[in-house]
């Protein structure tokens, strides 16, 4: 009868390189999370991240600016005070004027935002340095991009897939149902390529956004299933041994 490895055959070295790899993982895991909670929260005025948020950022909110939207939502917290918010927003809807830009707008970004929002950040996000970067961004708010997708969509297909994959490799160590543990480590792959195929959809058709929020958390609780699963049957599961009949 075949044997296949599994954790009771894996030595102390490698449980404690398979741990802090899981363990690192699930911490990554959650910043990511964080990230994607400060990034998107609050889009839709209300606190807290909603599938509505989600709709904002990839379809937009087409009654007002890209730049106010921002400010609303995620740049809001980058701001010293409100008042800062209100000097910008009244200078999008004072029509953009570039003294006035450069006199009382400037400075707050300047001194708030060009850290992240420059070419010399390689973050990937507008920049804020002139007038005339900003001035693009009041016009109005068509969410993201489809080359901000695209750029975005190939980071997270490359290295998510590392990760699932690495994962997955020390789940299958597991033991239980060979059909369970196909289905387990197959979910998390699945659901992100619907996770950013959604995005490109969401883009045109707001409402699809609830199938983001659907298969970004689907993929989040494989993937934590996996983890915490793989640590208990490393270091506390003992698997019962069947009595050799003479």
């Amino acid at each position: 009868m075949p044997h296949y490895r599994r954790f009771s055959d894996a030595s102390v070295s490698e449980k404690i390189l398979d741990t802090m790899f899981l363990v690192t993982i699930g911490l990554g895991y959650l910043f990511a999370l964080g990230h994607t909670f400060f990034s998107h929260e609050g889009r839709d005025g209300q606190a807290g991240l909603s599938v509505e948020d989600v709709k904002i950022a990839y379809y937009g909110e087409h009654q007002q600016t890209r730049l106010g939207a921002a400010l609303n939502g995620g740049m809001a917290g980058n701001l010293d005070n409100d008042e800062q918010k209100q000097v910008i927003v009244d200078w999008i809807e004072g029509g953009n004027d570039k003294a006035a830009f450069e006199l009382n707008v400037a400075p707050i970004l300047n001194s708030n935002c060009i850290g992240c929002h420059s070419a010399e950040a390689e973050m990937g996000l507008p920049p804020l340095t002139s007038y005339e970067d900003v001035v693009k961004l009041t016009h109005a708010d068509t969410g993201a991009s489809i080359q901000s997708l695209v750029r975005v969509s190939h980071i997270h297909l490359f290295g998510i897939a590392f990760i699932l994959f690495f994962v997955g490799r020390i789940f299958i160590l597991c033991e239980m149902p060979v059909m369970t543990k196909r289905i387990t480590v197959a979910i998390p792959f699945l659901a992100i390529l619907v996770d950013i195929l959604s995005w490109y959809i969401t883009k045109f058709i707001p409402g699809f956004a609830f199938v983001v929020v659907i298969a970004g958390g689907l993929m989040g609780i494989s993937l934590t299933i996996q983890i915490l699963v793989s640590l208990y049957q490393m270091w506390f599961y003992h698997p019962k041994v069947e009595p050799i009949e003479m």
